[in-house]
């Protein structure tokens, strides 16, 4: 059983990696075409930000019959499904959160967060109106796939009394 659910993005995160990026490209263009006293390779750095976080994307989540798989661009991160104790879709899960450590919406919302409702969590995450609150036993982590309610229905153990699957 391996079901494939695309990373929609919401429209906050094309805004901010199109802004974000072209400022980038911007500014390496004009630090390498500048007289102003830079090195030549000062350009590198905006770039450099381009480069390294465009491969954290989030392509895909996909269920297996015991993990998530979340897809990026160069490599799957494998999330084991052992100890699940409950699937909600919540949107805006995220909602006043603060990021500890991770990237808050160049290309993704990844990394370490918390909040009042979730306390500390992990999230995968592109569009912060369709997540998912997946509580493990010794950890949370939020995802935003492209069909909530089906991917909740889907996961292992969802018709079972260890896992709630809930709806906001």
């Amino acid at each position: 059983m391996m079901k494939c659910y695309k990373a929609p993005w919401s429209p906050l995160l094309i805004a901010v990696s199109a802004a974000v990026t072209t400022l980038c490209l911007g500014l390496a263009l004009f630090m390498f075409s500048s007289n102003r006293g830079l090195p030549p390779w000062a350009g590198c750095y905006p770039l450099a930000i381009v480069v390294c976080t465009a491969p954290f994307a989030i392509l895909g989540y996909e269920v297996t019959g015991d993990a998530i798989l979340v897809h990026r661009l160069f490599w799957t991160t494998r999330l084991p499904l052992a100890g699940l104790k409950s699937a909600e879709f919540k949107p805006d899960a995220m909602r006043r959160s603060l990021r500890t450590f991770g990237n808050g919406g160049l290309f993704s919302i990844t990394g370490l967060y918390s909040n009042r409702l979730l306390g500390s969590y992990r999230a995968f995450v592109t569009d912060e109106h369709r997540t998912v609150v997946l509580r493990f036993l010794k950890r949370t982590v939020v995802v935003s796939p492209d069909e909530p309610e089906e991917f909740i229905r889907e996961l292992p153990l969802a018709n079972s009394t260890d896992l709630t699957a809930g709806r906001a």
